[in-house]
């Protein structure tokens, strides 16, 4: 298998060639449907036109931006006795900083990437990660590598270049590993779910814009965040029973169903009412769950930019 700075380099020889390639295998007609996230990010959901690969890097790059920034950050405010206090032994406080430093290699890999396309990469943004704590430092960390997790496997059926792809792939499971730990250092379940969740665009960058204060002109492809949307004041997003009734807050109008958004879902998410302020939670979720509110509940399962009100909230459902 070639290394990862030769598939790098063979980036520009593909992207001038890949017209001239034999067909790449389908997906059945129901996977398509259910999963066709360029389709359905495509088109009339407010992401730029034209979207191409290099963009979609441009975008992945600013997601490892944060991630290295939020690292960084955090080892900075907070000593290794801060972290062995919440009980993460010397080799988990390795560990966890090599996270941060594989996160800085993704940014260098994606910089080679898009500079060896003949594109200039994007510039970092600025952050606001409000950590307090070690213990909302790991919390907040766990978070972030679902979403880059997500961020990926979302992007992938929107990538047309083989070796870009590939690029893409060998960081999703580097990003998936970072998750584990850090769940198995939390004394959480290692894999909580089956499967991993693909989330869109513009619900990964609604959920990063939380932490950017401001961005170079042009960093966020000029997408556009949802509306925010939170639990009820007083409620926690942890350990979320199904059944129950889950309390939103949010100033979007227009709400009729809630979308819990979660790896193994038929189309990728199960829709419940939304009314007076609260949707109950459904069966058959576990780990953690997008939550996002939608103006229509299609049997599809398949929760489109077009319908999403707000969103997505991050809750973990037990």
């Amino acid at each position: 298998m070639p290394s990862i700075r030769n598939i790098i380099g063979m980036v520009v020889g593909l992207a001038t060639v890949a017209s001239a390639l034999p067909a790449q295998p389908k997906l059945s007609s129901r996977a398509v449907s259910a999963y066709d996230l360029r389709a359905r990010q495509l088109a009339a959901t407010g992401l730029p036109a034209g979207l191409t690969d290099i963009d979609i890097l441009q975008f992945a790059l600013t997601l490892e931006f944060l991630e290295t920034a939020f690292y960084q950050e955090g080892f900075a405010q907070f000593s290794d006795s801060d972290f062995a206090a919440l009980g993460l032994t010397p080799e988990d406080i390795t560990n966890l900083k090599s996270i941060g430093n594989t996160e800085q290699v993704h940014v260098t890999t994606l910089l080679s990437a898009i500079a060896g396309a003949g594109t200039q990469p994007v510039a970092p943004c600025t952050y606001k990660f409000g950590l307090t704590d070690a213990a909302s430092m790991v919390a907040t960390a766990s978070i972030l590598e679902n979403v880059g997790v997500s961020a990926y496997l979302g992007a992938a059926p929107l990538l047309t270049t083989p070796a870009i792809l590939t690029v893409a792939a060998e960081i999703v499971t580097v990003e998936a590993r970072h998750q584990t730990f850090i769940r198995v250092a939390s004394k959480a379940a290692a894999v909580p779910s089956a499967f991993d969740t693909p989330l869109g665009i513009r619900s990964v960058f609604s959920l990063a814009a939380g932490f950017i204060s401001s961005c170079p002109s042009g960093s966020n492809l000029a997408i556009t965040p949802f509306a925010a949307m939170s639990m009820a004041s007083g409620a926690s997003t942890s350990a979320i029973v199904a059944g129950s009734n889950l309390q939103i807050t949010t100033a979007a109008t227009g709400a009729t169903f809630c979308a819990f958004t979660n790896g193994g879902q038929p189309g990728g998410a199960a829709f419940t009412p939304f009314a007076n302020g609260a949707c109950v939670v459904p069966q058959d979720l576990a780990g953690l769950t997008y939550v996002n509110l939608a103006s229509a509940g299609p049997l599809t399962g398949v929760l489109t930019d077009a319908i999403t009100v707000a969103g997505p909230m991050v809750v973990q459902i037990s």
